[in-house]
């Protein structure tokens, strides 16, 4: 799945998380999703059918019957990869560590990833984010392999190494149902809570320590200044924030791709 990479190790500014808050509820209207609900269920309640398997988030329905506005698509727009999310009562095979394994290693390595993280580093290039990296060839080079190798840490640890151990499924289950407020503070909240391979819900320990971990290894390969305790939590917290953000986006996606792309994104 796309996500944004951080320009630098300071945290997002208020006006990102104004604009992208706003852009939310732009959408909100046009989807028929304005109705709110101060009730939020631990996962997606109709995804449950502990009768038929062990796993209560496996889902009843095979994705290929779901309509366009349920189903979650493997690429967005047909570039961006969103292999994590599932869909709205979707059957998915249990989550095993060769799977996360695969998972992983697709969205470190997806060719999106390449792209976007050039996009990325011409951009904090340009805003000169580390000035040690310097300007031109040669530190368009430092830029482009820092970010590149912060989203892979993140990724492999998020999504493979600590679920491995703990036993978490790292999957993005769809909620689907209810209105805006109610799905939005859904998809936020799934980076304190997550299933396990068993289905029952936890600490999401994949998300908190994994990002906590990855923000703690990139203090070996940036400048010494940004290696500091407070730079540390900032990177970390940026992360978790922006993984949030991303839940929000993936929760939305399949009523986008059927309500504005028609189906086609």
């Amino acid at each position: 799945m796309f996500s944004l990479e951080s320009f630098s190790s300071r945290r997002p500014s208020r006006a990102f998380r104004t604009f992208f808050s706003l852009t939310l509820l732009g959408l909100a209207p046009s989807l028929g999703l304005a109705q709110s609900s101060s009730n939020l269920p631990d996962a997606p309640a109709t995804q449950a059918s502990p009768a038929k398997n062990n796993n209560p988030a496996l889902g009843t329905v095979p994705v290929s019957e779901l309509p366009t506005d349920k189903r979650q698509t493997k690429r967005i727009l047909g570039v961006m990869p969103n292999y994590r999310a599932v869909s709205v009562d979707a059957i998915h095979p249990k989550s095993t560590a060769t799977e996360k394994l695969k998972v992983a290693t697709a969205e470190s390595l997806d060719y999106s990833s390449f792209v976007f993280t050039g996009a990325l580093a011409g951009i904090s290039m340009a805003e000169d984010s580390y000035p040690e990296f310097r300007q031109g060839a040669v530190g368009y080079g430092r830029y482009y392999w820092h970010m590149f190798v912060d989203k892979a840490d993140g990724n492999y640890l998020t999504i493979f190494v600590i679920p491995t151990l703990t036993r978490e499924d790292p999957r993005y289950y769809t909620m689907g149902h209810g209105g805006f407020l109610k799905r939005t503070a859904y998809a936020f909240t799934r980076v304190l809570i997550t299933p396990t391979d068993s289905g029952s819900n936890t600490l999401n320990l994949s998300e908190i320590v994994g990002k906590g971990a990855a923000s703690g290894i990139a203090n070996f390969y940036y400048p010494d200044e940004y290696r500091t305790w407070t730079k540390t939590g900032q990177r970390w917290e940026w992360q978790i924030y922006r993984d949030g953000a991303t839940n929000i986006f993936r929760e939305f996606w399949p009523d986008i791709n059927a309500h504005v792309f028609h189906g086609k994104g």
